[in-house]
């Protein structure tokens, strides 16, 4: 009987072992199975931080769309471009302010297929909402839908990069080839005219007439030169050329001198009075002298034609401040209307008030030209108008370590 029990009681423990050595493992699984897990958690956490670090190394909006139809995910970049407002939660609808951003969407969740687009908006649609200045904004849109195995959150990725620059580039120069083209196809039309004129018989037998036209012709001729020269000088400018300036450190007066020199004959035949005696003798000015000619020729030869009448008086400043040096040329002529003053430094653009049907006009390039060089200086212009009173265009310029200033008196 005792045996018996023995036995009994040994099977029991042995049970009781069994099961709980069971128990200890089923434990120790779910340990394993729950360290497993973390150690999932963690890699996926670590893999998306990683993800999510790339994508924030974008430069450009990126957005992901999750399976319900809002923004799950936006970049650094996104953002900041909608800083005003949180989107992630939001519907596409609620965030993109064109009706065309939500097609090219629902087009690619259609056809699973990517789309992109480049859009062209208006400010007030721009992506940038109020912070948006540069009116007419382009955008590159690409819409792709994501691999459900790669991302299960999200079904689609919207990419948005910023055009603008680009577009504007372009359309610059576009007009620029449009502006061109016209400006130059006026004088050769005209210079063609004459020579079949010229070229019929009896064309040269009239001397005083012949002489006419080929006077005509040559100032005609001298606006094609003048053109493609003001054509190309501005395409240096704006190739890169302009990085590599000849910088070198040259007295501001007589640079002023060198100008007055080749404008003399139209000084005189304006009877106009140019003063350059506000001109700091030994102001020195580290810049690239032919472009720094090219300003002071086009400021002062546009105020002379811009104003033919007798007696113009024309003051040319430069002086050293402690900002900087400050420049200016001055007019006491007619003036420019406020209406024309923000577009005076477009190519082509003239405002033409005093000019007659039978005047040569300007090429309408000169102070595109002064813009150009000037900002490739590191400088800035502004011009301001009184009509009937003075028109000044000023320049500001930064004081380079190598500049100095010898003032040795003012210039009489």
């Amino acid at each position: 009987m005792i045996f018996e029990i023995s036995i009994l009681a040994a099977a029991a423990l042995t049970i009781v072992w069994l099961c709980l050595d069971r128990i200890h493992k089923q434990k120790r699984f779910h340990q394993e199975i729950q360290q497993v897990n973390e150690l999932h958690h963690e890699a996926l956490e670590a893999d998306r931080k990683r993800h999510e670090l790339l994508l924030d190394g974008l430069s450009d909006a990126l957005f992901l769309v999750d399976q319900s139809g809002v923004v799950c995910y936006a970049n650094i970049a996104a953002r900041q471009m909608f800083a005003e407002r949180n989107v992630v939660g939001q519907s596409p609808q609620a965030v993109f302010p064109d009706a065309r951003f939500i097609e090219a969407i629902h087009q690619c969740e259609k056809t699973h297929q990517p789309m992109v687009q480049r859009l062209v908006l208006p400010q007030q649609l721009s992506p940038l909402g109020a912070k948006e200045n540069r009116g007419v904004n382009a955008w590159l849109l690409d819409v792709a839908p994501l691999p459900p195995e790669a991302y299960p959150e999200a079904k689609l990725r919207v990419l948005l990069r910023d055009l603008t620059a680009e577009f504007q580039s372009e359309q610059v120069r576009k007009d620029f080839v449009a502006n061109a083209s016209h400006e130059l196809r006026t004088p050769l039309a005209i210079i063609q005219g004459y020579l079949e004129n010229l070229l019929e018989v009896g064309g040269l037998r009239d001397h005083q007439q012949a002489a006419r036209f080929l006077s005509i012709m040559s100032k005609h001729t001298d606006r094609v030169s003048r053109i493609v020269e003001d054509m190309l000088v501005i395409s240096r400018l704006e190739s890169g050329e302009a990085a590599a300036l000849s910088i070198e450190p040259f007295e501001f007066h007589s640079c002023v001198q060198d100008v007055l020199e080749r404008l003399e004959h139209l000084i005189v035949s304006q009877q106009a009075t140019v003063d350059f005696s506000k001109v700091q003798r030994g102001l020195m000015i580290s810049g690239d002298r032919f472009y720094w000619t090219q300003v002071l020729f086009n400021l002062i030869e546009n105020a002379l034609k811009q104003n033919p009448r007798p007696g113009l008086k024309v003051v040319v400043t430069g002086m050293q401040q402690d900002k900087g040096i400050y420049l200016s040329v001055a007019d006491d002529g007619i003036g420019i209307p406020s209406s024309h003053l923000p577009f005076v430094f477009k190519r082509f653009y003239r405002v033409d008030q005093n000019h007659t049907n039978s005047a040569i006009k300007g090429t309408g390039l000169g102070l595109s030209i002064v813009k150009r060089a000037v900002e490739a200086h590191g400088g800035n212009i502004s011009v301001s108008s009184i009509p009937g009173r003075e028109t000044k265009f000023s320049i500001e310029l930064p004081t380079p370590q190598e500049s100095m200033v010898a003032t040795a008196g003012i210039a009489s």
